[in-house]
């Protein structure tokens, strides 16, 4: 058990998630993610959560781990054509994870994402929370509109509203 992690999550509030990623903020992150489908066929999620709870934070589960489940029940996977991506924040530990559904992961390595996840965790540090999003939307937009160019025939399958757990 780490303690400190424990610790940090025990004590995040909601207030903290809000002050990071205010109304103004959540918007700029939707306006982003809709100008980025229409550029690409991939459909895309964001998802902060403060912190993890109860059993999950006690056994130690990663923001990996977490945001894997998060991209299941949010249904991100549920695609005509497997294309789904989700954005994961875990703010507590500072932490960016990027869940891509089949279609997608079998075109972009991990690799890739995890560079994107740099990115956006650097900006964190700097608590530029709305620049770190948009720019890593931007970068996932790159590879989504290189892997599966917008053809004109798609349609918005999943939410491009920000959410908050």
């Amino acid at each position: 058990m780490d303690i400190k992690r424990i610790v940090r999550h025990l004590l995040a509030t909601r207030g903290q998630v809000r002050r990071a990623f205010s109304r103004s903020t959540l918007m700029m992150i939707e306006k982003t993610i809709k100008a980025s489908e229409t550029a690409h066929v991939g459909e895309i999620r964001f998802a902060v959560e403060g912190a993890l709870d109860g059993v999950p934070l006690f056994k130690g589960q990663s923001a990996r781990a977490r945001a894997i489940e998060v991209f299941s029940q949010l249904r991100v996977w549920d695609t005509q054509h497997n294309n789904g991506l989700l954005i994961y924040v875990l703010l507590a530990d500072r932490a960016v994870e990027i869940v891509a559904d089949r279609g997608i992961d079998a075109k972009v390595s991990a690799q890739e994402w995890n560079k994107v996840c740099h990115q956006m965790e650097a900006a964190f540090k700097q608590a530029n929370y709305e620049g770190g999003v948009v720019s890593g939307v931007q970068a996932v937009t790159q590879h989504l509109v290189e892997h599966f160019p917008a053809d004109g025939r798609s349609r918005n399958e999943l939410p491009d509203k920000p959410v908050l757990l």
